[in-house]
């Protein structure tokens, strides 16, 4: 949706001009010669995966990333074609033919998959692209040193048949948020020593590469040959101890708005909302927000999460429900229709998402990717 059409009952601005800002902030941070992969997995973390895919590639990011091979395949899908694709979630029985015809670059991280992908470029004849991933100390996806040369071994057999090029090497950092933690330098040295072992192997890969938002901010001696920000790229900060968004030089992407619903005075006394865990202590005035956790906005919220109407700071009083929750005006009497604006890049005031993330205990990451499908995306600066 763009920017001449404006529901009214609640939306969610994205502001391409910000991320395409963020991709040239970013870009600034690394050398020339290293490339950027824009992740836009999980729906480009709820802005909306093609929009936000076609901005960061306009503002020089040259890969795109994400989770599934079904997020790959409907980038291909909307006509990004020429550009590389990386998917890294795959499970069994996935569509690794479809990655294959599709020229997607496909992560594996043990041999049941090399096995899968190397079927798959039997049955349709191709060359399957493969990037080697490598679990330096994060625990999750990825093989580990042990099973190291097994996989690379293996890997070099198909290659030498022609079944798979191994476009890749990588890894993924467990604690680059937090600075100094020794876990940094240690998953370096592993992946150094993973990537050593490969390469005198006989692996040739395009890229190597193991940083994330926080490490492309940060952590220069971990760029190898291409970075992979993601929420960094959406204008949010990657944790608080390396600072604001301000502070990064980012500016939030996405603005989660409403119009209030109905104002009404009620008594002292008054309970608001399921529970009653609110009540009005004086006579004041309330209104309704038509946003809830079906929308995305986090329940564990409740009397916490703010909100800003008619330029001023307001809190969620009791319960966020399923559409709707309600705030305590003290008094205020704004009419229905007014806007509400739950989070945006705080130059009025607003809220941001980090102050929703606070208020819930979460991760701002958390607070953008759940905005759902019932939130229509309005997309600025298009």
């Amino acid at each position: 949706m763009t920017e001449t059409a404006q529901p009214r009952r609640a939306r969610a601005e994205i502001d391409l001009g910000a991320l395409r800002a963020n991709v040239r902030t970013l870009r600034a941070r690394i050398a020339p010669h290293v490339r950027i992969m824009a992740v836009v997995k999980a729906d480009a973390y709820g802005h909306g995966a093609v929009r936000c895919a076609r901005a960061a590639l306009d503002a020089g990011a040259d890969w795109l990333g994400t989770a599934t091979p079904h997020e790959a395949l409907a980038l291909r899908a909307a006509g990004i074609v020429d550009v590389p694709v990386m998917c890294w979630l795959w499970t069994p029985g996935d569509p690794w033919d479809q990655g294959i015809e599709a020229g997607l670059d496909m992560s594996v991280s043990g041999l049941w998959a090399l096995e899968e992908v190397v079927a798959a470029a039997r049955a349709t004849g191709g060359t399957a692209r493969i990037q080697l991933k490598a679990d330096t100390g994060l625990g999750r996806n990825g093989c580990q040193p042990a099973d190291w040369p097994e996989l690379v071994d293996r890997a070099l057999a198909a290659e030498a048949e022609g079944l798979v090029k191994v476009t890749g090497l990588w890894s993924h950092f467990a604690c680059a948020d937090e600075p100094h933690h020794p876990s940094i330098a240690a998953q370096l040295d592993v992946f150094r020593s993973m990537i050593d072992h490969a390469e005198k192997a006989g692996i040739d890969p395009e890229v190597r590469h193991i940083a994330n938002s926080p490490a492309t901010l940060t952590l220069p001696e971990a760029h190898f040959d291409l970075v992979r920000p993601g929420i960094a790229m959406y204008g949010v900060s990657p944790s608080p101890e390396l600072g604001t968004s301000a502070d990064l030089g980012l500016r939030p992407v996405m603005s989660l708005k409403a119009s209030v619903a109905l104002v009404k005075r009620v008594p002292a006394g008054h309970g608001v909302s399921y529970g009653h865990h609110y009540v009005t202590g004086t006579d004041t005035t309330l209104g309704l927000v038509p946003l809830g956790y079906a929308d995305g906005v986090p329940r564990h919220a409740s009397g916490r999460g703010p909100v800003l109407i008619d330029g001023h700071r307001r809190t969620v009083a009791g319960r966020v429900a399923m559409d709707q929750f309600v705030v305590d005006l003290d008094g205020l009497t704004p009419e229905p229709g007014t806007e509400a604006v739950l989070f945006g890049p705080g130059d009025e005031g607003e809220p941001t998402a980090e102050d929703w993330a606070v208020a819930a205990d979460t991760i701002a990451y958390e607070i953008v990717t759940r905005i759902g499908a019932r939130v229509p995306r309005v997309y600025l600066g298009g």
